[in-house]
C-alpha cells in the first residue's frame, strides 16, 4: 500500500488538507498526518484536526510521497521548520514525489527541492522566484515535484496524487464516485 505523509501546522488550508487526505484514503492509500506544534491542530478558519503523530517520529524511509498544505501561518511554518527542510531533502535525494499546494511551493523552495517549473497560490511567486512559474495551470509536474494553486484545485491535485501512488483507474474511478 502506498503511504503519503502529510505535514500540518496551526493555519493549515483546511479545503487543501482535508480533500487530499479524503481522495487519498478513498484510493487505498495510507494517509499520516504529522503535527508540528500539537497534536490538536487547528486551520486558518478555525476547524480543528487531529493529528496521528508529531512530525519528530516520522523518517523518511517509511513514505512514498509527501505533500504540504498550504495557509497560513502554516506555509511560514513549514519552511522554517528543520525537520520539515531535512525531510523535503531526503524524499529529493531519494528521487521520492514531492507536493505542495497554495502558499506551500515556498517551504519547497526553502528547502532547495522546487524543481524548474511550478505554481503556487497568484502573489507567492514573488516569495519564491518568477522563473518557471506558470499561473495558467490547476496544476504542475516537473518530474517528482508537483505544484498546485490554492484551494479550488485541492480536488484535482488530490486525484493527481492518486494517479501518481497508485494509478489512472483509479483516479478515474474515485473522480466518478464523488462526481467531480
Amino acid at each position: 500500500m502506498a503511504k503519503l505523509l502529510i505535514p500540518i501546522s496551526n493555519g493549515f488550508e483546511e479545503i487543501e488538507a482535508i480533500s487530499i487526505i479524503d481522495i487519498c484514503r478513498r484510493a487505498q492509500i495510507e494517509v499520516t498526518i504529522a503535527a508540528l506544534e500539537n497534536l490538536h491542530t487547528i486551520g486558518a478558519h478555525n476547524i480543528k484536526i487531529e493529528a496521528d503523530c508529531m512530525i519528530e517520529t516520522i523518517k523518511e524511509s517509511d513514505f512514498d510521497m509527501i505533500v504540504l498544505p498550504g495557509g497560513l501561518p502554516n506555509a511560514f511554518t513549514l519552511a522554517k521548520s528543520e525537520k520539515i527542510i531535512e525531510l523535503l531533502k531526503q524524499f529529493k535525494e531519494k528521487n521520492k514525489n514531492i507536493g505542495a499546494i497554495c502558499a506551500a511551493p515556498f517551504a519547497l523552495h526553502t528547502a532547495d527541492v522546487l524543481n524548474t517549473n511550478y505554481t503556487c497560490y497568484p502573489s507567492f511567486e514573488e516569495k519564491i522566484r518568477l522563473d518557471g512559474y506558470q499561473n495558467s495551470n490547476q496544476f504542475v509536474i516537473d518530474d517528482k515535484v508537483i505544484t498546485s494553486r490554492g484551494p479550488a484545485t485541492a480536488m484535482n491535485f488530490a486525484l493527481q496524487i492518486v494517479e501518481i501512488l497508485k494509478d489512472k483507474e483509479t483516479s478515474i474511478k474515485i473522480k466518478k464516485e464523488i462526481l467531480a
